[in-house]
């Protein structure tokens, strides 16, 4: 069985926000079987290494599986508050990019399963 390394960007989108030194994360699958991908493959440790360079502080994680989401908080992200810290983007807005360039490890018939499925919702 062949295996694919995918961004989450492929399968999924994300929304980012902060609260003081804290950034907080929804993983949207697009589909069902999307969703099982993200939620087998994207656990608390994963994002935790992903971000390993600048979050001194823990991940935490729960399933959202009723809106095929995932939800993480990372705490400690910020360097102590969007107003104290020196990196460019001092905030978690914009970090939901970030998330969807972690790679995860498919095989070549759920990517395709995952990308041949309907799209849940109401997207054109």
């Amino acid at each position: 069985m062949s295996h694919v390394r995918i961004p989450l960007v492929r399968i999924a989108h994300a929304r980012s926000g902060d609260k003081a030194d804290w950034v907080d994360f929804g993983l949207f699958a697009w589909n069902a079987a999307g969703y099982a991908l993200l939620a087998r493959e994207v656990t608390a440790e994963r994002v935790q290494a992903h971000f390993a360079p600048w979050l001194p502080g823990e991940v935490d994680a729960w399933p959202l599986p009723n809106i095929l989401a995932l939800k993480f908080v990372l705490r400690g992200a910020l360097q102590g508050g969007g107003a104290r810290n020196l990196r460019l983007d001092n905030l978690g807005k914009a970090m939901a990019g970030a998330l969807l360039r972690l790679e995860i490890e498919v095989t070549q018939a759920e990517l395709e399963e995952a990308l041949n499925t309907p799209r849940v919702g109401v997207w054109p």
